[in-house]
Parts: structure tokens; C-alpha cells; sequence
């Protein structure tokens, strides 16, 4: 979940651009290795992932960059409502972002936590964007996307969604929902590298009529003929923002490519699989050693199982240790992600052995194993 692994066809990528395209080629490569084109190339690489268009989708910055902008563009185009609807237990980056936006709005906006059973409810009048991430980071629970944009739209919102633990693990299709805005990141399922760009989504409807709030001279119409007065560039392009970082670009290209071919029905068929064989093997081995955290229903689940036991750093630790490597996430779920394009069946197998031997031997009892490392 945490991070994806390193493509064998992302080092010698690399390679070529620092030593060719940037040692060689220098300044020159912004054309001829169309380094200036990589944005909206990457993008639409990931737009048949996500269902969109290739002309909807660009690479860039951050996921909480590009929520900000996301979030500032629909609460512009609504400009008559003043509420920011999301679920308390989002994503926290999520969260921070939407409350930094409102405290930046001079409290023109507010946020509106509500849990998602009452989401649908909750989308009234008063509602200017519906922002939810579609598969929960922490449960794997997986948001209707189409019921809640219907809704939002029905109640005159904007729906804009964080696919971050979506892309590459199942089928997502945002124009088949009507979605209006999605952001997700790089570097998890496919396999950008750590710190990865990530990317956004604008529905063609909104393309020229967003407006984004870091107007930077990437995204501007002309960016070249350096005037001093700013003029949007025509659609998804004007989300753009600072230079974008090449070698990073480079390596998240190699990540894609991994992707090229690939039926995304058949990686969710796979993914479900994956998640049920390792809950068979948990209730058939360590019956009711952990709280299954997630929803028992794999068509409600993305492609994760979360574990919940009071000691499960310790648990995780002593795990990783033995190279199983899952993530923790407060206060008490160890999360294992099934990266359907290469976790094969006999890796879950050995996953639970490994479990299972932790468990039994109790080393996650030592003290060393709970002492809390600076990233979990």
C-alpha cells in the first residue's frame, strides 16, 4: 500500500535520462526528449486506469497539492455555498488540506465532517464539494462512486475524488460516475518510486471554467513569452503549476509502462482472490487472534486487508522482520496491500506462515519491537 516496488525497467530509465537526455541533451532535451510534454503524456497513460479521458488527466506535483487546487476550483465554481463535505477518518492529509482551505477562505468555507453512512443526507443546499477518498487508506472500504456523485450532483455539489489507493488495484471509471475532480498519487500501486508525482483529473465539462489557485507559469497559456500577467491555459493544462521534476517523471514513465496491456478487470478478479485466500488463511490458522478491519464483503474492499490487535506495531515490526513487509497505521491495524499486477498466491501463503510463527513464539513481545520507528 505504502509503496510499490521497484520496476526492473525504472534504473536503466533513469539512467538514459540523466546521462543522455540530461548530461548530454541539457536544456535541449525539453523538446527533444520531450520533457515539456510529460505531464499530459503520463496522464494519459493513467486516464485508461481511471476511466477518464487522455485529454482530462495530467502529472504533477503532489496529491495534497493537487487536492488544494481540486478543492479550491470546485468551491469556486459554487461560489454561492460555503460547505466542504468529507468523513471524519479521511485520509489526514485530506483533512488538513480542506481545513487549511477554509481558514485561507477568510471562514467563507467550512468543513463538514459527518460519518458515511449519513453522507448521503448530508448533501444539501448548502454543499459546495463532496471530497472522499474512494478506497478508505485505513479500512479498504470502498465508496459507491457513482451513487455519491449522483447524489452530490442532484443536490447541486461538486464530487471530487482521492484515488490514491484505487489506481492500479481495481477498475475505476470516472466518467462513467460523472465525477468532476480525482487526484491520487504515484507511488503506490503504480510504482513511481517514493515521493512519486502524483496527478489530477478535471471532467472536460469544467476543463476551461476551473480555475486553479497556484497560478504558475506551467499552467499559463503561453508560458514562454514570459508577460507579466497571467492568462489560464486551455483545459486540464491549467492545473499546472511549477516546473515539473524530470528524473522523478522518468521513474513514475517506468512505472506506467508496467501497466501497458493489462485488463483491469482481470487485476480486480485477482485482487479479490488474493484478499480472500489471505482471510481464509487467517480464520483457518490464527482463528480469532485478530479483528478483520476491513469489510468481509471483497466487493466492498479495495485490494487490502486490515488487521486490528492492540499490540500491532509490535506485531508488524517483528513481521517485517522477517520480510514480510506490511505497514501499521494508529492506533492498532496492521495493513497488508495485494498488489494484484505481481503478488502472486504464493506469497499471501507465505505471509500468514510468517504471521503465524510471530505469533506463536510471541517475539513481538521483546521491547524492541515497540519502539515506534519515525514512519510506520
Amino acid at each position: 500500500n505504502s509503496l510499490g516496488p521497484l520496476p526492473r525497467a525504472t534504473a536503466q530509465r533513469l539512467r538514459r535520462t540523466v546521462e543522455q537526455e540530461w548530461g548530454q541533451g541539457l536544456i535541449r532535451s525539453w523538446n527533444e526528449a520531450d520533457w515539456i510534454g510529460a505531464p499530459a503524456r503520463l496522464g494519459a497513460k493513467i486516464a485508461r486506469l481511471i476511466g477518464a479521458k487522455a485529454h482530462e488527466v495530467i502529472a504533477a506535483d503532489s496529491t495534497s497539492v493537487n487536492l488544494y487546487k481540486l478543492a479550491a476550483a470546485a468551491a469556486g465554481l459554487r461560489p454561492e455555498r460555503s460547505v466542504i463535505l468529507t468523513e471524519p477518518g479521511n485520509f489526514p492529509t485530506d483533512l488538513y488540506i480542506l481545513q487549511g482551505l477554509a481558514a485561507q477562505s477568510g471562514h467563507k468555507l467550512r468543513v463538514r465532517t459527518v460519518p458515511r453512512e449519513a453522507l448521503i443526507d448530508a448533501l444539501d443546499e448548502t454543499v459546495a464539494a463532496l471530497v472522499l477518498t474512494h478506497v478508505h487508506y485505513k479500512t479498504g472500504a470502498v465508496h459507491d462512486m457513482a451513487a455519491l456523485t449522483a447524489r452530490a450532483h442532484q443536490a447541486g455539489a461538486l464530487a471530487v475524488w482521492d484515488l490514491s489507493h484505487s489506481t492500479g488495484a481495481l477498475p475505476v471509471d470516472l466518467n462513467g460516475a460523472g465525477a468532476d475532480f480525482a487526484v491520487g498519487c504515484g507511488y503506490k500501486y503504480l510504482n513511481g518510486g517514493p515521493g512519486a508525482p502524483a496527478f489530477l483529473y478535471v471532467a472536460e465539462r469544467w476543463a476551461d471554467q476551473a480555475t486553479s489557485p497556484l497560478a504558475g507559469w506551467m499552467g499559463h497559456a503561453a508560458p514562454f513569452e514570459f508577460v507579466d500577467d497571467y492568462h489560464p491555459a486551455a483545459g486540464v493544462l491549467r492545473m499546472l503549476c511549477g516546473t515539473p521534476s524530470i528524473l522523478a517523471m522518468a521513474a513514475l514513465e517506468a512505472g506506467l509502462e508496467t501497466f501497458d496491456g493489462v485488463d483491469m478487470a482481470a487485476v480486480r478478479r485477482k485482487s479479490i482472490a488474493l484478499g480472500e485466500g489471505f482471510i481464509a488463511l487467517l480464520e483457518a490458522h490464527l482463528p480469532g487472534v485478530f479483528a478483520l478491519a476491513s469489510p468481509r464483503d471483497p466487493a466492498c474492499r479495495g485490494s487490502q486487508v486490515s488487521l486490528a490487535h492492540p499490540q500491532g506495531y509490535a506485531i508488524m515490526s517483528a513481521l517485517i522482520e522477517t520480510g514480510v513487509i506490511g505497514d501499521f497505521r494508529a492506533p492498532d491495524i496492521l495493513r497488508f496491500g495485494f498488489a494484484p499486477l505481481y503478488t502472486r498466491f504464493i506469497d499471501v501463503f507465505d505471509a500468514v506462515e510468517h504471521l503465524k510463527a510471530v505469533m506463536a513464539d510471541r517475539r513481538f513481545e521483546h521491547p524492541r519491537y515497540a519502539e515506534r520507528e519515525a514512519v510506520t
